[in-house]
């Protein structure tokens, strides 16, 4: 057990957070001391909107929300039984979201052991897949607050059209959809023309609070959950929002903050097996979109497991989640972190929600705006309209075709290599690749092979996935970044129905339009394009392999 994990723990309804007095020395003590003197705990349990300064004031006065939206989501529990009643047969659940849409259901259906098959990508590979899969069966999640994702309207087009071919009438096919969005989106009114069904959010919670929200719990209760015991595990929580000690969410907020003020301002997030699985991808979102704008932040690196490459170093924050411990189990599941969090699953929901706003108020951040998220999706939009640029490869490595700047070495080890070594004192690598995550899961074995290398964190997201999560961070935190793109051919297309564009013509503009977000950063940046994705990722992976530290 590290020495960081002695001393005081804070926990409340059945959440603890070890070790987070212990961060940097004084540094959190001091830092929470700070924000009680200020009266945070108490003006964030009462949605006070100037926590965050003046700056963040008018955002913050309609995102507040989450603080206590599980009460409100109670209220939805009749309606969603009566919902999966009506449904009847329809048990695959499809859900069709992006961000904080998604990632929340995805870890509640796979900590809970529902199935539930989450589509968020733009890989026609993906979502052809996903079409051919029990499609008389399929009820359709389509979830977005704004109602104009272009992901999500994408998906929703192709089910429809999917529907109607297997010979459905509209009144038929709209059965089949379940709308999840804002009061008066566009998405409302598109429900009604479709004939689906519609459960409207809080409108006064951003996408990534939202877990404990319609767009968290319809899914998740189509899928089988007993959503209400994750309601009633966060309103236990709630209880200690404005409480100076055991306050969970305070101290892991003070500790997240104080880190990053005194250097460490990467968290690895390391499941410690203990059942709660794949909180990190959420955690990323949340603490990556919330802080990394005005050039700060917390850059999340989720890692595969304790003893994974990227885990540890001088800028890295250690924490590890999970499940409640039994008596006299030791925290962090034989890892060594600074600090971990234990228990059940609705409660940490709502910890990490509020060390989040905690942790921004300690920045000097707003923590609900994303003011960088716009930026690739306009470039998109516009390459779309233009159609693509012609580009040339630096050079061709097998199955891979490599695009990168100027003086970067000739062979894929080398470019590799370039990058790895390149990484400076408080640097970090992002792979960003714009693949099938199931069909080309081997992808994701990167992450390791780089961060052994670089012996710096290296992150690993799909995308455009990651565009709703780390992508605000790449662009509106601290410019320390190194990029890695991975594409793929498109073995089989897929129109996007009604639309003049392919999945296959939307993918490929969604990566270039965050290279072109990227490259006018000066940032060093790396394409790597498949032509073959089984041969060029297991060609990939060979060439990660020959690296040295």
């Amino acid at each position: 057990m590290s020495d960081l994990l002695d001393g005081p723990v804070e926990a409340a309804a059945g959440l603890a957070v070890y070790g987070a007095a212990a961060v940097d020395a004084a540094g959190a003590t001091s830092t929470r001391d700070a924000l009680v003197r200020s009266g945070v705990p108490g003006r964030l349990a009462q949605k006070d909107a100037t926590v965050w300064g003046p700056d963040a004031e008018q955002e913050a006065k309609i995102r507040l929300g989450w603080v206590d939206t599980h009460r409100r989501s109670r209220d939805l529990l009749p309606q969603l039984a009566e919902l999966k009643t009506e449904l009847g047969d329809l048990d695959h659940v499809v859900l069709a979201g992006m961000g904080g849409s998604s990632l929340a259901p995805e870890v509640i259906a796979r900590t809970l052991g529902k199935s539930l098959t989450v589509l968020d990508t733009t890989d026609p590979g993906q979502v052809r897949a996903a079409l051919a899969d029990r499609l008389e069966r399929t009820v359709v999640v389509v979830a977005s607050k704004s109602g104009s994702t272009v992901e999500t309207d994408s998906h929703r087009r192709a089910y429809w059209q999917a529907f109607l071919d297997a010979g459905m009438t509209e009144a038929e096919a709209g059965r089949h959809f379940v709308v999840v969005t804002d009061p008066g989106s566009p998405l409302e009114a598109t429900a009604a023309e479709m004939g689906a069904h519609v459960v409207l959010a809080d409108p006064e919670v951003g996408g990534r609070f939202s877990a404990l929200t319609a767009f968290g719990l319809v899914p998740s209760a189509l899928a089988g959950v007993d959503v209400a015991a994750l309601i009633d595990e966060a309103e236990a929580l709630a209880e200690s929002f404005g409480g100076e000690r055991d306050n969970p969410g305070l101290a892991l907020g003070a500790a997240l903050g104080a880190a990053a003020t005194q250097g460490r301002d990467k968290v690895a997030l390391v499941s410690d097996g203990t059942g709660i699985e794949g909180l990190g991808d959420w955690a990323e979102q949340l603490v990556a979109e919330s802080t990394g704008k005005s050039g700060v932040g917390i850059l999340p690196v989720v890692v595969e497991s304790p003893d994974s490459p990227g885990a540890t170093g001088d800028d890295v924050l250690t924490v590890t989640y999970g499940g409640a411990l039994p008596a006299g189990a030791v925290p962090g599941g034989g890892a060594q972190p600074h600090v971990a969090v234990n228990g059940p699953l609705g409660a940490h929901f709502l910890t990490w929600e509020y060390a989040t706003a905690v942790a921004g108020a300690v920045l000097g951040i707003d923590p609900f705006n994303q003011p960088n998220v716009t930026e690739s999706k306009e470039n998109t939009n516009k390459i779309l309209a233009a159609g693509p640029v012609a580009e040339s490869p630096s050079f061709t490595d097998g199955p891979i075709e490599v695009y990168a700047p100027a003086g970067a070495p000739g062979d894929l080890t080398g470019v590799l290599r370039w990058l790895t070594d390149g990484l400076a004192d408080g640097g970090y690598l992002a792979v960003m690749a714009y693949l099938d995550r199931f069909a080309d899961a081997d992808a994701g074995e990167l992450r390791p092979l780089l961060a052994r290398a670089a012996g710096r964190p290296v992150t690993f997201g799909w995308g455009p996935r990651f565009l709703h999560s780390t992508g605000q961070y790449h662009k509106g935190g601290p410019q320390v970044g190194s990029f890695l793109q991975i594409t793929g051919a498109v073995a089989e297309d897929l129109p996007v129905p009604g639309k003049p564009y392919t999945f296959g013509e939307l993918q490929a503009a969604q990566a270039a339009g965050d290279r072109q977000a990227l490259a006018g950063r000066n940032r060093p940046l790396v394409r790597l394009h498949l032509t073959d994705r089984t041969a060029g990722v297991a060609h990939l992976l060979d060439a990660a392999r020959r690296l040295r530290t």
